[in-house]
Formats: structure tokens, C-alpha cells, sequence
């Protein structure tokens, strides 16, 4: 009898800690804000935003699902590591909205040329997928995508607006 109480506390508490994990508001971004770099740091799964040196917000971001290690190969599903710019935005993606990381460069050609294989690319900051925005702050809890930097939807509206084209970005492992 006290089993079955204890149980169901257990599970209210949990499900209300849930549904305050998923409405708990978060920081936006200042508006009119100009974001000129982008710092990620995969091992501690963030992305700090910064406008004229001054660090003005830090994401909690997911990556691709063999997080540990640079890019190596097409398929991989590792997130590059190294400098590169966003070269792209996309109003239209599969996952909301999408900015292109120039992903791969010079660089990254050069060292797949010895494997003969591709070195991939289409390297996004990105949304949820459409239709699946509703996940929101959960999709945090594990690596999920092909390679890719993924935030919330409203994370990425954010980012959409205040990222210029040739905006630096350095993702560090």
C-alpha cells in the first residue's frame, strides 16, 4: 500500500519536474543585438554568441551522434572542429530555419584527399525538425543529428537574425 503512494509521488514529482524544465524561461538574446562570433565547445555541449568581443549568450546545444573527434569523412556523423564562417541562411530548412557553417574548407579537403573519400558537408546550425518543434529544450538530452549543431526553434529564430553572412565561427573540441 505505502509502495503504490511512493510510486506515484515519485512520478508526480518527476512529471512536474518536466513540466518545469520544458516552461522554465530562458534568456533571449538583447534585440538589435549584432552577433560577429560564434564559439562552440563540443565537449560541454555549448555555443556562446559574441557581439563586439563581449560574450552576450551562451546555448545549450546537441551535435552530431559521434560527438568526440573532428569530421573526418561524409557520414561520419561527427561535428567539424576548427574556424569557419557562416556562408548560409536558409528560412526553409527541413529543421526550421538553418545557417550553413563553411564546412569543409581547404583544409579539411586536403586531409580526406589520402582516405579518397568525401568529406561532406551541407554542416548546419539548425532547429528541430518540422513538425517536431514541440520537443523543444528536451532535445538537449542526447546527440542526435547527422553532424550538425542543433538548438530550439526559437534559438535558432534568434540566431537567425542577429548572424550575418561571414560571421566566424570555432568549434573546439
Amino acid at each position: 500500500m505505502a509502495t503504490g503512494k511512493i510510486l506515484r509521488l515519485t512520478i508526480s514529482l518527476m512529471i512536474l519536474g518536466f513540466v518545469i524544465y520544458y516552461f522554465y524561461p530562458e534568456d533571449r538574446l538583447p534585440t538589435n543585438i549584432q552577433i560577429d562570433r560564434l564559439v562552440v565547445n563540443k565537449s560541454k555541449r555549448q555555443m556562446h554568441a559574441y557581439a563586439n568581443g563581449q560574450l552576450v549568450k551562451t546555448y545549450k546545444i546537441s551535435l552530431g551522434k559521434q560527438p568526440i573527434g573532428d569530421k573526418e569523412i561524409e557520414g561520419d556523423k561527427k561535428t567539424p572542429e576548427g574556424i569557419y564562417f557562416i556562408n548560409d541562411k536558409n528560412p526553409n530548412s527541413g529543421y526550421h530555419k538553418n545557417l550553413g557553417i563553411s564546412y569543409p574548407n581547404k583544409e579539411d579537403i586536403e586531409n580526406v584527399k589520402s582516405l579518397g573519400l568525401p568529406a561532406g558537408g551541407d554542416v548546419k546550425i539548425h532547429g528541430l525538425r518540422n513538425g517536431v518543434g514541440f520537443i523543444g529544450k528536451f532535445h538537449r538530452w542526447h546527440d542526435w543529428t547527422l553532424g550538425c549543431i542543433a538548438v530550439t526553434d526559437e534559438e535558432i529564430d534568434e540566431l537567425y537574425n542577429a548572424v550575418k553572412i561571414d560571421t566566424q565561427i570555432e568549434i573546439l573540441p
